[in-house]
């Protein structure tokens, strides 16, 4: 049987997050933040230390605005805010993978403002090539001497094992995806984004073990698919916003998503190669794309397969506001999604999080176009 219970471990994970990443640091053991998950935090995690992805999440912002504009999307305001006012005193470094403009400049606000041992950009090559690999493995190395001038030790053997980790921690999720694009995952879809939340702080080895305890729980469940009108989420961040309970309330149902915080960047779950770092690059070069790193004609291919595989019958765009990649790429995958006969609806996600009426009436009338 599958209880409340199974999400319990995710849930208190997430309540007792900033007190856990204290007490790992006060334990000796560094903390390096990302904001994007193009950051290849195996090797972070490989040289010894945490990643932890960092989190805004619904915070209002006042400190933050004496160092950027209010015309950048909420996530990167609110992280800064929350940095600005000490609640990532646990961090000793930030590495940031080249993606938006708008994460590589509040990259350097962060290093001009906020204390902290380690700071690296990481430049990421764009097209797949023999000579774009030779220039991502020039930068991995720059990354690693940077991680070891603050006391990391890393080695293609602590490679090999992490990859193993994080491999397996992707076949988990995408089985998980699984169960809930063919309605088995028995949860909404609030405690599926707290589960793929869990994975940006845990340790990799807890988070592996509670996904398999949570896999092994919905696999020996009795089959009672999940009633609704199913639709995929795209988009940036969501984080805690009601959007989700909105989305379910108004009769959708979510079964899958393309989210940089969601199942984007768990495919596929292991790269090819000779070595441990050849199989890195791999995966990194050849993982599903976010509006920042391809073009918007790839995009709406991978995101069209993805609609037929799940069987959703329209595509929730969601957006942080001002999110310039996303915001580019929609008129051409919304466009090429409408050709296709899948409609779409596009909802912008402010700092506060509100979904107002507006907001509400628009997704009431989508859901009952989908019905029909």
């Amino acid at each position: 049987m599958v209880h409340e219970q199974h999400m319990v471990p995710f849930t208190e994970a997430a309540f007792h997050r900033t007190e856990r990443l204290r007490n790992t640091a006060a334990s000796g053991k560094k903390i390096i933040g990302y904001f994007c998950t193009y950051t290849p935090i195996e090797l972070i995690h490989a040289s010894g230390f945490l990643p932890v992805r960092i989190w805004g999440e619904q915070v209002r912002v006042e400190q933050a605005y004496t160092l950027v504009p209010n015309f950048i999307c909420p996530y990167m305001r609110q992280s800064l805010e929350r940095a600005m006012a000490g609640e990532y005193d646990f961090l000793s470094g930030l590495v940031q993978g080249y993606t938006c403009d708008i994460a590589c400049g509040l990259f350097n606000v962060w290093k001009e403002n906020i204390p902290l041992e380690l700071f690296h950009s990481l430049p990421l090559p764009y097209n797949d090539t023999e000579d774009s690999r030779l220039f991502f493995r020039e930068g991995v190395q720059e990354l690693l001497d940077k991680l070891s001038g603050i006391g990391g030790c890393f080695s293609e053997d602590s490679l090999e094992e992490t990859l193993m980790i994080y491999g397996q921690i992707r076949e988990h999720l995408l089985a998980l995806d699984v169960m809930r694009s063919t309605r088995r995952f028995a949860f909404g879809a609030e405690a599926f984004a707290a589960m793929l939340r869990a994975g940006f702080f845990l340790d990799p080895l807890e988070y592996l073990g509670m996904l398999a305890d949570l896999k092994e729980a919905l696999e020996e469940k009795e089959k009672s698919p999940a009633e609704g009108i199913p639709v995929i989420l795209s988009g940036s961040l969501i984080e805690n916003s009601p959007v989700l309970a909105l989305i379910e309330e108004l009769g959708g149902v979510i079964v899958s998503d393309d989210l940089c915080d969601g199942m984007r960047n768990a495919s596929p779950a292991y790269g090819t190669g000779a070595t441990p770092t050849e199989r890195l690059l791999d995966r990194y070069m050849r993982r599903l794309p976010c509006p920042a790193r391809a073009r918007p004609s790839s995009r709406a291919s991978l995101l069209l397969d993805q609609v037929r595989t799940s069987r959703a019958r329209g595509v929730v765009f969601v957006f942080q506001k001002f999110c310039s990649p996303h915001l580019a790429d929609y008129p051409s995958v919304s466009e090429t999604l409408k050709k296709k006969g899948f409609p779409s609806i596009l909802i912008e996600l402010d700092e506060e999080g509100v979904m107002d009426g507006q907001i509400r009436t628009r997704l009431e009338t989508f859901f009952s176009m989908l019905e029909d």
